[in-house]
């Protein structure tokens, strides 16, 4: 058996040899980096939260089997982080083990499917940065990821929350994923309809973790054409004959001028959810803000009411402050964690607009944010 250490590590546990080698578990240690007490805080990029009791990078699948069994022998919560782009951890940390799945690698090959012939795949690690995956389609002259585009996290986080941006949604190309089941220690593949996408949501954050995507494929067209029906895109645009590189190059500038430096202020993009309502409730609450506009979504059958309009025109609520932590100026739907901000005055300010929004229009938001509390 080998345990190696981590330089983050900052003490050994004396009966973590004698737990992993006990001839009752039948199991080994043998590849895993594990570490202790891990500030999480770098691995968010709210840059805020405390530390992990257990900490282990997982690349391969027999590292993720070895993780959760060393899990299921010490009794221990688990909790699989990716890019660390959608998530609030607590300011007293995480008392189990992290699993950062670190899979990489991006692979072209065509789709053995009939209906795919005349797509090609692309396969991505689960801890493939997003935008990294976008990028190279973007230079393979592959359409479907484009409006994507600048989007933080890794691939495994995508497809988890069906990622959308600029009238595009991840569930739209998606083709398979392939998942490590916890329960059977199994790696099995599923098809676009067994993920149950919907607007932000899919299967997987109903799954309290039991499958971990390993990786994940995407039919994209070498023939397309741009998706220019959002607005943002659609004024820079007057036609529909601009290449690739060019749309990517817009979606990326719409972005940096509505999200904070990651570099200088901590955020996990749009805290909340955009409520989709069914058309009757969506259409009263419009009358009561006439000019608010509506929008229909690939994703589900209602309609979605634009959160930032609501929080901007209606209730006046950018740069609305807890402590360090507020709405941003440029676009409310997006928390700020700034200089010395705690995950608590995050989610104290979150509960806020929650109430507010409750308050004036009778809808309940609903967090993007996974948070760890």
């Amino acid at each position: 058996m080998r345990l190696e250490w981590g330089a983050n590590c900052t003490h050994i546990l004396n009966n973590v040899l004698e737990l992993a080698s006990a001839s009752h578990s039948g199991y080994t240690i043998s590849v895993m980096q594990l570490e202790e007490n891990v500030r999480l805080a770098p691995f968010t990029t709210f840059h805020i939260g405390g530390s992990a009791r257990f900490f282990v990078r997982v690349n391969s699948v027999e590292e993720a089997r070895e993780s959760f069994n060393f899990a299921k022998e010490k009794n221990l919560k688990v909790l699989v982080l990716g890019g660390g782009s959608n998530i609030l951890i607590d300011d007293a940390g995480f008392d189990g083990l992290v699993i950062k799945i670190e899979i990489e690698g991006i692979t072209l090959e065509r789709g053995p499917q009939e209906e795919t012939q005349d797509k090609i795949l692309i396969v991505a690690g689960a801890g493939e940065r997003w935008d990294a995956l976008v990028e190279r389609s973007v230079e393979e002259k592959l359409w479907g990821l484009e409006n994507l585009s600048g989007i933080p996290g890794t691939v495994g986080g995508a497809v988890a929350g069906n990622i959308g941006a600029y009238g595009s949604a991840l569930s739209q190309t998606l083709q398979w994923v392939e998942v490590f089941d916890r329960e059977s220690g199994e790696v099995k593949k599923m098809g676009n309809d067994a993920c149950a996408f919907g607007y932000r949501d899919s299967f997987f954050k109903h799954d309290a973790g039991e499958h971990v995507i390993l990786h994940a494929a995407f039919a994209l067209s070498a023939v397309g054409k741009p998706n220019l029906s959002y607005k943002d895109l659609l004024e820079r645009f007057d036609d529909s004959s601009q290449n690739i590189e060019s749309v990517r190059e817009a979606v990326l500038e719409i972005r940096k001028g509505k999200f904070p430096d990651l570099t200088q202020e901590g955020t996990a993009g749009s805290f909340f959810k955009n409520p989709v309502l069914p058309l009757a409730q969506a259409e009263k609450l419009q009358k009561h803000y006439p000019t608010m506009p509506l929008f229909t979504l690939p994703e589900s059958s209602g309609v979605k009411v634009p959160l930032a309009w609501l929080l901007d025109k209606a209730l006046g609520l950018k740069g609305l402050a807890v402590g360090h932590a507020r709405l941003f100026e440029k676009q409310p739907l997006v928390i700020v964690a700034g200089e010395n901000c705690t995950a608590r005055e995050v989610h104290e300010l979150s509960l806020l607009v929650t109430e507010k929004v409750f308050d004036a229009c009778g809808i309940t938001l609903e967090p993007e944010v996974k948070i760890i509390f």
